[in-house]
């Protein structure tokens, strides 16, 4: 009996083939770069919380810009 992934290619008239093949290679490449991806996961979540820490410092340093060209009209040394 076939898998009912395979069974719905083939309705579709796409050659079942395809599903064991791309399984396999999914197989494959997890066996072969296990080590891999779970460094590049950790790469990419690195970067993630990098890229987050610089929005939150950006953020903060246009507020405080934002506040002194705001309050630069109203202060003692206004022209």
């Amino acid at each position: 009996m076939l898998p009912d992934a395979v069974r719905e290619q083939n309705r579709q008239g796409t050659p079942g083939t395809t599903v064991y093949v791309a399984g396999a290679l999914r197989a494959v490449e997890s066996f072969l770069m296990r080590g891999g991806q779970q460094t590049a996961r950790r790469n990419a979540w690195a970067a993630v919380c990098e890229d987050r820490r610089r929005a939150r410092d950006r953020h903060e340093a246009q507020s405080v810009l934002e506040s002194l060209a705001g309050s630069r009209g109203s202060g003692p040394w206004a022209g």
